[in-house]
């Protein structure tokens, strides 16, 4: 008779329900199978692996809910462009870079922080690009610099919508020159960028990501790569695959849905999301890219075919095509049979309560980015320069949303923002827009629990540490938070006895975020800082 691997976990702090005290967690075969105290555990589990935490701090592991991989990877291992403050030191960064014969890929330059907000030419990046193709994406992914001799690789952006001769492209001729990116890059490089993505997902305790991929993102030999990649050693990938009608095409990836980036609209640091009114910087109220016939037609396909549904949406204009495509669908296949497939809206920035209340009836996931805020959000920052401070107040409204029932999930949008889950629900906590925000223990919920229940993890338990829950955690050095004994046993902490699990670390802007010491999925650890 065989006897699956037991570890204990002593001397810690567990973010549990079980009990607001514990200090110790059994996990038997990737599943959590005991929490409690350290003495009763020990006399419970001998034999056990012994994991001596020191203080540390235990709680579920993140859940990502909107990635795309290899974009961040090369990220990741390439040149990065978002601490440049103008263009010259754009243009001298490129041409450091720059290597005959290769394709020069780099990300995140923002022009709105920039000291002086001109944009290079493109006569003065093809000065120094050399004569080497270079594709320059914006923070947002939604417009990109390139050089002439990328152009020359997509002849066909030239004649599409959002040509430039001189600027950043924008919608179908960004799409274009995106697209000879992807040819460009090889094999090998797309597996290192993934592996390096998957690597920078475990070493920040987040144990499964959504990644949002599409035939004008990222190709479907990336989403196959990436799935086939992804084992019991990285983190989970839970694939989506944004084209409209796509049902085949997402039972033979393996897909969960036909969701995530698929385009409603754009973003409102490209000028591209659909307003209802112009912008405040820019004429024109930006791009619709579905009406909501076709949206309502997808949301009904997907919903007959069991498949989850879902779009990209910021602009006010965006959401109320969405919201009309829903009561398209609602009458071709009825509210519950719509409700039953918990279909998706990745960013849903401009959103009304009631907006809210009715999609909360429909059954939706808000997919959400709290960083956006972090970064554009207050009366200075990007968003009150493209839309004025008062309609800029009004964006991201988690608290409205949760209010009406909506499901959120947090994600990073990376490369977009960073891989930070800390960062995030500090940010939503800390909303620019007073009354916006979550309580940290709410938004924390959103960016664990809540991201395995937007890929249909219902069971109740998982994304949480109680007995019977998958073993998906992480260990954080957080020893600042306890009170300890001198041989660094935990002996006591404050706990906040209304809902009877313990507080989560410091997350007021300034304090030192936890840093992972471990993360498990499953009982298989990702990733290994502990001495």
């Amino acid at each position: 008779m065989t006897h699956e691997h037991t570890t204990l976990l002593l001397g810690g702090r567990i973010y549990t329900p079980a009990g607001p005290d514990a200090t110790a967690m059994a996990v038997t075969g990737g599943t959590v199978v005991w929490i409690g105290q350290d003495a009763p555990a020990r006399a419970l589990h001998p034999g056990a692996e012994i994991v001596d935490l020191h203080g540390a701090f235990v709680a579920p592991a993140f859940v990502d809910a909107h990635v795309h991989a290899t974009a961040t990877g090369l990220h990741l291992t390439g040149l990065d462009l978002t601490g440049v403050r103008d263009r010259a030191e754009l243009l001298a960064r490129v041409r450091a870079a720059v290597t005959p014969g290769q394709v020069l890929l780099a990300h995140g330059w923002d022009e709105s922080g920039w000291t002086d907000p001109r944009l290079p030419s493109r006569a003065e990046l093809d000065d120094a690009a050399a004569g080497t193709p270079v594709y320059l994406s914006r923070v947002d992914v939604h417009s990109a610099l390139v050089s002439t001799a990328l152009v020359e690789l997509a002849p066909t952006a030239r004649e599409a919508d959002g040509w430039s001769p001189d600027g950043p492209l924008t919608r179908a001729a960004h799409h274009a020159v995106r697209a000879a990116v992807r040819a460009a890059i090889t094999p090998r490089q797309r597996e290192r960028a993934q592996r390096a993505f998957l690597a920078e997902a475990a070493a920040h305790g987040i144990v499964s990501v959504h990644e949002c991929a599409g035939p004008d993102i990222s190709g479907r030999d990336d989403l196959a790569a990436l799935l086939a990649l992804a084992g019991p050693d990285t983190p989970e990938v839970v694939g989506y695959w944004g084209e409209p009608g796509a049902v085949d095409t997402a039972r033979e990836l393996g897909a969960r849905g036909l969701a995530g980036d698929l385009f409603v609209d754009g973003a409102l640091g490209s000028h591209t999301a659909a307003l209802t009114e112009p912008y405040a910087d820019h004429t024109g109220s930006g791009t619709l890219y579905l009406d909501a016939h076709r949206i309502g037609e997808h949301l009904a396909a997907c919903t007959e075919a069991g498949l989850q549904a879902g779009f990209h949406v910021i602009g006010d204009a965006a959401v109320a095509e969405v919201l009309e495509g829903f009561r398209l669908a609602e009458k071709q296949v009825g509210r519950r049979a719509l409700a039953a497939r918990q279909h998706r809206l990745e960013h849903v920035e401009m959103i009304t309560a009631e907006q809210a209340r009715q999609l909360a009836g429909w059954g939706v996931v808000a997919s959400v980015q709290p960083l956006f805020d972090a970064l554009w959000g207050g009366p200075e920052g990007m968003y009150a320069e493209r839309l004025g401070a008062g309609r800029a107040a009004g964006l991201n409204p988690f608290a409205a949303l949760a209010a009406e029932g909506v499901l959120l999930a947090f994600g990073s949008d990376a490369p977009v923002t960073p891989l930070d889950p800390w960062a995030s629900v500090r940010a939503a906590a800390y909303h620019r827009t007073p009354g916006a925000g979550l309580s940290p223990r709410a938004a924390f919920t959103a960016h664990t629990r809540a991201g395995h229940r937007a890929a249909g993890a219902n069971d109740g338990v998982t994304g949480s540490l109680v007995p019977g829950a998958p073993a998906h955690y992480a260990i954080w050095d957080a020893t600042d938070l306890v009170v300890a004994t001198p041989d660094s046993r935990v002996q006591r902490w404050s706990t906040d006895p209304r809902v009877g699990v313990p507080p989560l670390p410091r997350l007021e802007p300034g304090a030192t975020l936890p840093r992972c010491l471990r993360t498990v999925r499953a009982g298989a650890v990702l990733h290994d800082a502990i001495t």
